[in-house]
């Protein structure tokens, strides 16, 4: 079987200067439309239409975006009472010309942060009450300018690591464990009727998990909005475990929340890391870049089978699920061409010509005439 598949993938790459039209494949979000929102991470480039071929796939095939990072801490509020519009702006409108449902992405991470933010004039932290001040006020401003425009917001992020602890980080240092609910509380404050969402990594790891589910039971107990989870789903060829992933998606649906594939990406080359934390990118003495000038056809097999299998239990889980998003449009978009080291990668839906993966092309023909 492999040997044949192998055999249909080095065929399919032939014409690999011949591209075809992505008009011409049935648009995801017609195909898929009805079971969750078909979601996916833009850029600025994309947002302003100077990637026009990109924009125009996100056009033809996604009903939501989400910001990939104009709308992160350090960007959109480089200062202490300095806000930088434009780019959040131009990713808004972009989603409101093609009647996008539109997701912010994200108010609270102790990553990608304002440097400023958790600092006093010193370089020591603030106290309690100063911070709780500035999320407040970042929170409330931010969410403010888009109240009724923005479907929903990615609260807080990464803030549990593996084992179940809190991430050691300036909010947890200074508030504890109470800057998520606080978190949830302005953002509910700043619009009532946007959705909010927690968002990790790793979500498939027993003891984040377990913790995440106690998080949100406890936010539900103290009357506070959370609609969904969100599981990011960084994948690569040997992670994560496909049962336990699965075993956590029935975890999260049992909260009463929606579950969101968040982030999905899966890389098909030789994992250096598990982690998807930014900090955590080392140097490593030898960049591994194994497929330069293109993957073999024996790996992109393996690569679309197993996207194929992760896809088809999203569409199982389709009651449960609101939303799957992946983190970019093409492969020449994607983060981790330079994350944890810089290498040629190839983890997302399309190719750096904009075709769609054969897996996707394959499914979506088959859903569209069902």
């Amino acid at each position: 079987m492999k040997t044949t598949l192998a055999t249909l993938f080095a065929l399919a790459t032939l014409g690999a200067g011949a591209a075809v039209p992505t008009v011409a494949d049935p648009a995801l979000k017609d195909v898929f439309g009805d079971k969750f929102r078909v979601g996916v991470a833009i850029n600025d480039d994309q947002a302003k239409e100077i990637d026009a071929a990109g924009a125009e796939v996100v056009r033809h095939h996604f009903n939501s975006i989400v910001a990939e990072n104009v709308m992160k801490c350090e960007k959109i509020h480089p200062e202490k009472d300095v806000y930088f519009w434009d780019d959040a702006d131009a990713f808004v409108e972009f989603g409101e010309r093609n009647g996008m449902v539109i997701i912010g992405h994200c108010l609270i991470w102790h990553s990608q942060l304002a440097p400023w933010f958790p600092y006093d004039d010193n370089g020591n932290y603030v106290s309690a009450d100063e911070l709780k001040k500035r999320m407040r006020d970042h929170i409330h401003t931010v969410v403010g300018r888009y109240k009724g425009r923005i479907k929903g917001w990615d609260v807080v992020n990464e803030a549990i690591i593996e084992n179940g602890s809190y991430r050691k980080s300036p909010f947890y240092d200074i508030l504890g464990e109470e800057f998520i609910p606080l978190a949830f509380q302005y953002a509910h404050e700043a619009d009532p009727d946007a959705e909010l969402y927690y968002n990790d990594y790793g979500m498939n790891v027993a003891g984040r998990r377990d913790a995440v589910v106690r998080l949100v039971n406890d936010l539900k107990k103290r009357g506070l909005r959370i609609d969904a989870i969100g599981m990011q789903a960084h994948m690569g060829m040997d992670y994560p475990d496909f049962n336990e992933f699965e075993q956590s998606m029935d975890a999260f649906a049992a909260t009463g929340c929606k579950v969101m594939i968040t982030e999905w990406d899966m890389s098909a080359l030789p994992t250096l890391t598990r982690s998807a934390n930014v900090a955590d990118a080392a140097g490593f003495g030898k960049v591994i870049n194994p497929y330069p000038h293109g993957l073999p056809a024996e790996v992109a097999a393996e690569w679309n089978s197993r996207m194929d299998a992760f896809f088809s239990m999203f569409l199982r889980h389709s009651d449960d699920i609101l939303r799957v998003t992946a983190w970019g449009v093409s492969d020449g978009d994607s983060w981790k061409n330079g994350w944890p080291t810089p290498r040629r990668e190839y983890p997302l839906l399309f190719d750096r010509s904009y075709r769609m993966k054969p897996f996707l092309k394959k499914l979506a023909e088959y859903h569209a005439v069902k």
